[in-house]
This record gives C-alpha cells, structure tokens and sequence, in this order.
C-alpha cells in the first residue's frame, strides 16, 4: 500500500451531519446522493463522506476509536475560536504533537475530528 485514498464514516442522520460538517465546521459539500454525501475542504484537498449505515448500528457507539487528522492552514488558536463561536464543543486544550499544535472535535455520532497546524 502507498496511500489512503478515501474515508468514509457511517452516521445516524445523514442531514443532521451534512448540516453539522458545513454550516458549524465549514466544509464544501463535493457531491451528494441519498446515501451518503462527499465533503471536500480547501478546494478538495481533504477529502471524506459520511453516508448512511452499511450495516446496522443501533445501540452502537460509532466514533470509539476513530480519529480523522486534517492540517489547516490556519492558525489553530484562532480555528478553535471561530469553531467554539458556531457552537461546536471542543474536547480540550490546544495541544503540541511531534507534528504541530492540534485540537479536537466531536462529530454528532462521536467521531473525533483533529485540526492540525504543522510546523
């Protein structure tokens, strides 16, 4: 294997989260279908879906365990604000990583969402 090329999170509502990951977090929607829609972010350079359940997930905590990384741009101070100020919950303190300064988020189905500003 060379790359990942593509990740895709099974979610409970698939409106809630297209709302979630575009009006709070500021993602483009690319393309979308009834089952699942593709979001890309800083002109398509993240790139990922969220789409309905491929299997049943009812009584099931979907996000343990998952984490997606996506490098900003920005300054992560000022990303964490802007997030907070669109009412999105933060899950903690802006952090060093051998990386870059980091923070995260929760998704409404508990997937962790980690803003990276690399060194």
């Amino acid at each position: 294997m060379i790359q990942l090329t593509f990740a895709s999170l099974q979610v409970r509502n698939l409106e809630a989260s297209k709302e979630f990951y575009t009006k709070k977090l500021g993602f483009e929607i690319d393309n979308s279908n009834p089952q699942a829609c593709v979001f890309k972010y800083n002109q398509g350079q993240a790139s990922f879906a969220i789409r309905t359940p491929l299997e049943p997930i009812e009584e099931k905590e979907l996000g343990i365990g998952v984490a997606l990384w996506f490098a900003v741009n920005e300054n992560v101070d000022e990303l964490k604000e802007k997030l907070i100020t669109n009412g999105i919950t933060t899950t903690g303190p802006i952090f060093e990583t051998p990386f870059g300064r980091a923070f995260h988020v929760k998704d409404l189905d508990g997937y962790k969402l980690t803003f990276l500003n690399t060194i």
